[in-house]
């Protein structure tokens, strides 16, 4: 059995994993904003863990006690073409999706040093590696996130620590659900944008992304990478085999 400290836990992703891992035994920490959106979730502790307040992440952190995997799930997403997208609104993902993580992984790291044991498990996306019309700001904090985990997995790997960046292609979590959209008057990207949106064939459900997760957690060693669901795997790999001096348009 392992203690696992989730951040973003309220909904999607991070509650459909702290249920899969609560499930299989593990001492789950969930952790949200909003303790009160986890009084349902059958786990040993439900702590309030905002991951851009510094002092809130240092108070969860000392009240969870061993943590022997991070799992890195807060995010926020908005959709705009760069030229339409507020320069407040790209700093606000980057606090919560990328300084936010690092922010939680190096509360962690003193006491997984300590111990010469523990892992880092970051959820990422396939727009960590890609890119889309409309979505530059939130693929942005991924690639950024995946550059640190990727520092971080060489700088730590001496200390018994190891890091993981699980990739998921689109799911069905409700983080899509009523995101906030920026466009220009009269807007002039209008047409990259249109359209009826992705089949249902390729989209995973949250409970498939936390099994994935689940078993990360439990396997003995883990790759720096994993993308998540077929869709993910089939479009990292057109990525790896494409060309890098043009931009990669998934297909």
């Amino acid at each position: 059995m392992s203690s696992i400290l989730i951040t973003g836990a309220s909904k999607g992703i991070g509650r459909a994993t702290a249920v899969e891992l609560a499930r299989r035994g593990h001492r789950v920490v969930a952790t949200a904003r909003d303790p009160q959106a986890l009084t349902d979730l059958q786990v040993e502790r439900r702590l309030r863990l905002d991951v851009t307040d510094q002092a809130g992440v240092d108070a969860a952190i000392k009240e969870a006690g061993d943590i022997d995997v991070l799992l890195s799930n807060a995010g926020a997403v908005f959709a705009g073409a760069v030229e339409a997208s507020p320069l407040d609104e790209i700093e606000r993902l980057f606090r919560q999706n990328t300084v936010g993580a690092i922010r939680v992984a190096q509360a962690v790291l003193p006491q997984m040093r300590e111990r010469a044991s523990g892992r880092l498990l970051f959820v990422s996306s396939i727009v960590g590696r890609t890119v889309m019309p409309g979505n530059g700001a939130y693929a942005a904090t991924k690639w950024a996130l995946e550059a640190f985990a990727e520092t971080l997995a060489i700088e730590v790997a001496g200390f018994g620590i190891d890091v993981t960046l699980a990739q998921p292609g689109p799911v069905s979590s409700g983080a899509l659900d009523n995101v906030p959209t920026y466009d220009l008057p009269h807007d002039p990207y209008a047409a990259l944008f249109a359209g009826e949106g992705l089949p249902a064939e390729m989209i995973i459900s949250p409970e498939q992304v936390a099994e994935a997760l689940a078993d990360l957690v439990e396997r003995p060693t883990v790759p720096l990478r994993v993308p998540v669901g077929p869709v993910a795997q089939h479009i990292i790999n057109s990525r790896d085999n494409a060309p890098y001096d043009k931009p990669f348009l998934i297909a």
